[in-house]
């Protein structure tokens, strides 16, 4: 059982870590970007080790045949507004007609119907042109955070067939944080929980980190269960590296 100890230093209790834990550095985040329309490759903006920021562009494809589709929705919703506009003007003139019993009632419920199905028709044009505009975005990949890149799998020219099983074109890992993962027996792992702060060293380096995941499930050869611990990062270490998790 892990025990807590002090050394007191003036009026404050700095840990003493009574265990240590080998572990090693995994991604706090790894992604796998494509896109989610088919083309052909107009750009690819990064390469293997660059920093990019969130939002930044990553790969374009020729969005030519998608902002002449955009263009067509978008002259559908404005035909579409005036035979609505137009329809609530003859709706609003037989109204007005009926209420006065000039018409019959067929003529207002046939002015009614037209402006039902002009309004139906408008939101049916809008809604394909929403489509189409998020067509239009997923011509671009953007990076969803902060991160730096770990493959190149696209280049200028290639053809992208989303219907087909998508290949990456980008593989993306999160920066400013790590993950030291280590294996920890029955008896420690009861004395962790989520939040909990810890420590990891690094090729000498100490980071404060904080316990994210504690396992429910045996994983290791001997029982051991696994313990993710997240902590920042300035610099990007490799995943893979060798580290120790100071237990308290």
């Amino acid at each position: 059982m892990i025990k807590h100890s002090f050394w007191l230093l003036g009026l404050f209790a700095v840990p003493v870590w009574a265990a240590d834990l080998a572990a090693s550095l995994h991604w706090a985040q790894r992604v796998e970007l494509g896109t989610a329309v088919s083309g052909i490759v107009q750009t690819v903006a990064v390469k293997p080790g660059d920093r990019v920021k969130k939002g930044q562009v990553l790969v374009s494809l020729d969005a030519t045949a998608f902002s002449a589709q955009v263009a067509e929705g978008q002259a559908s919703v404005a035909q579409a507004q005036e035979e609505e506009k137009d329809a609530k003007r003859n709706l609003d003139r037989v109204q007005e007609l009926y209420n006065r019993t000039v018409i019959a009632a067929t003529e207002l419920e046939a002015a009614q119907l037209r402006h039902a199905r002009a309004q139906a028709q408008l939101t049916a044009a809008r809604a394909r042109l929403a489509a189409l505009n998020k067509q239009l975005r997923d011509t671009t990949v953007r990076a969803p955070f902060d991160g730096v890149v770990l493959k190149r799998q696209v280049e200028p020219g290639q053809a992208v067939a989303s219907q087909l099983k998508p290949e990456p074109l980008i593989v993306l890992a999160r920066t400013g944080e790590m993950v030291a993962r280590g294996l920890v027996a029955l008896p420690e792992v009861r004395t962790l929980k989520p939040g909990q702060a810890v420590e990891v060293e690094v090729e000498g380096r100490r980071y404060p980190g904080r316990v994210r995941l504690v396992g429910l499930e045996p994983v290791g050869p001997k029982g051991e269960y696994a313990i993710d611990v997240v902590f920042p990062v300035e610099d990007i270490l490799r995943a893979g590296t060798p580290a120790v998790i100071r237990l308290p």
